[in-house]
């Protein structure tokens, strides 16, 4: 591969990072100390915005990148402001980040690990990004958190809910704000026992990838630990868009309730498959049969429309929101766009502020300073109230909503009401059960 020749300052030579197969620039600082990767000396610092512009999620990459483009105009001083002036840190003062404004490049994951991989290379041998951050799947995140680890770049990730990416495959310079599967499965139990009872019989249809294996068994680990059985769990692959074949067997099952452990445009089209088959009309083993999704969006009960209704799932964010923070989000958004924003752009637009203020708190873009600015951070004004970015493994603790599908919206955007909001303590967990080794910061150099 060729490597990066720039020539800023004179003081710059270029290197590779030991069994990274990634060429990275490196930096000699005027003071004979290592710099880090693409270090910003001059009056602009560039972000790199990674996101599923085609493919199964789509929509959620394009929400995520209106959050972005929304996220700089507020971090170089335009606009209201938006979670700015709600957040509990102060550091940022809408004048860049250190000073320097803020630029982007993007790029397309497709929704593929090698695609994402590829992009986020790009931004940062080719623009020189110094941050990575989105995407809308946890395959991506875990492959592009990877990358950056050995490239000395820090990963904010977007909308990832593997338990895999803070877990098993954590890593020193990646960040999750977004909530995991586990999560899901803690806030979902008690509310399904609550309605559906705790002798239900289960199927599973999963997204063949690590998300959906995560959420499939977090999911199965809450219910049968309160009395559901599962009947069967069946591996969907994600390109898959006709669930027709993979519906029909759940009549034959002897299941009541079935999980769909799919996201995006895959949910749109199982939940309609299993819509048109009647499963929502159908009485099994004396009871009502239920659908259950375990992670919703504002776009996919879009996509869904009236076949959501009273469907239980559970969310990172939403909208309706009354907090200060949420609302500030809300009427910045709304007002560049048109209309309220996902769960996945309120994540990603977090992201990009929470490493900002990082930065800024740091007094310094490289990588582990501004890593160690975030473990342990605790911060509120942001949404979903007191949160805590844990440093043993980079995972946000905050408070999670439990959801379902309105039985009279008001509007296109109105489809999910709150029905609970699960205390950040009771999803609480031990790092040490995903196993991982969070390893140490790589700078690069």
């Amino acid at each position: 591969m060729t490597k990066l020749n720039l020539t800023r300052r004179g003081l710059i030579k270029t290197g590779a990072v030991a069994g990274a197969g990634l060429a990275a620039p490196q930096l000699l600082l005027a003071d004979g100390h290592a710099g880090f990767t693409n270090a910003p000396t001059g009056s602009t610092v560039t972000l790199g915005f990674n996101v599923p512009q085609t493919g199964p999620y789509a929509d959620e990459g394009a929400d995520e990148l209106r959050a972005y483009e929304l996220a700089v105009e507020h971090l170089n001083g335009g606009g209201d402001g938006g979670m700015m002036n709600t957040f509990s840190s102060k550091a940022l003062q809408g004048n860049g980040i250190l000073g320097k404004k803020v630029e982007y490049v993007t790029g397309d994951t497709q929704t593929k690990s090698d695609a994402a991989r590829a992009s986020a290379r790009s931004m940062i041998e080719k623009d020189g990004a110094v941050m990575i951050t989105g995407g809308s799947s946890s395959g991506v995140a875990v492959a592009v958190q990877a990358l950056c680890q050995e490239a000395g770049v820090i990963f904010m990730a977007g909308l990832t809910h593997s338990n895999d990416t803070t877990g098993k495959d954590k890593k020193a310079n990646g960040f999750r704000h977004f909530f995991n599967s586990y999560m899901s499965g803690a806030a979902l139990a008690p509310i399904l026992a609550a309605n559906y009872g705790t002798d239900r019989k289960a199927y599973h249809l999963t997204a063949d990838y690590n998300w959906g294996y995560t959420t499939e068994e977090a999911v199965r680990t809450s219910t049968e630990a309160m009395g559901w059985e599962t009947v069967a769990a069946v591996k969907t692959p994600l390109t898959q868009t006709d669930f027709s074949s993979y519906i029909a067997p759940v009549l034959q099952s002897g299941a009541d309730t079935l999980v769909l452990n799919h996201y995006g445009g895959n949910m749109v089209n199982s939940l309609t498959s299993a819509v048109q088959f009647g499963l929502r009309d159908k009485q099994v083993n004396g009871k009502d049969f239920q659908i259950i999704v375990p992670l919703y969006s504002r776009l996919m009960a879009k996509g869904a429309g009236a076949n959501v209704k009273g469907i239980f799932g559970s969310t990172n964010w939403h909208w309706s929101l009354q907090d200060e923070g949420s609302k500030a989000f809300v009427k910045s958004f709304g007002t560049k766009y048109g209309f309220p924003p996902s769960q996945a752009a309120h994540t990603c637009y977090v992201q990009a502020l929470l490493y900002a203020d990082a930065v800024e708190r740091a007094g310094s873009f490289n990588p582990c300073a501004v890593g160690a600015a975030l473990e342990g951070f605790e911060f509120d004004g942001m949404g979903n109230g007191p949160t805590l970015y844990r440093a043993e493994d980079h995972q946000c603790f905050k408070d999670v909503l439990v959801v379902k599908g309105k039985e009279n919206p008001e509007s296109e955007f109105d489809l999910l009401e709150i029905v609970e909001v699960t205390p950040a303590a009771q999803v609480t967990y031990d790092p040490a059960i995903f196993g991982g080794d969070l390893g140490t910061c790589n700078p690069g150099a």
